[in-house]
């Protein structure tokens, strides 16, 4: 997968797209990611001890790691992800502008 938990990422297709937002978690098995904000739906909750009024919920459901795109540290702008080899290890770069992703 392209894109790991922590990374920003710009939405490039879907309800939501153009919107920005964090990777909160990554399924790489199904090849799925959790974006702050975004793909929100409404959960219907039974009380519980944890949610004592149960309810309707708000929450973010995954959607498919290919609707996003990485967002370069240089330039804001979304691009493509590179592999490079650099002192010895492997590190994702961003395609636009060389920078590295991983720190």
């Amino acid at each position: 997968m392209h894109v790991k938990k922590g990374d920003k990422v710009k939405v490039i297709s879907g309800k939501d797209r153009g919107k920005e937002g964090t990777i909160l978690e990554a399924f790489p098995k199904k090849d799925r990611v959790l974006v702050e904000g975004i793909n929100m739906i409404k959960k219907h909750a039974k009380p519980s001890q944890e949610n004592p009024q149960g309810g309707i919920l708000n929450q973010e459901a995954a959607i498919h790691v290919s609707n996003v795109m990485l967002i370069d540290p240089k330039s804001g702008e979304p691009t493509r992800v590179g592999h490079e080899e650099r002192d010895g290890k492997k590190v994702r770069i961003a395609k636009k502008s060389g920078e590295a992703l991983d720190k």
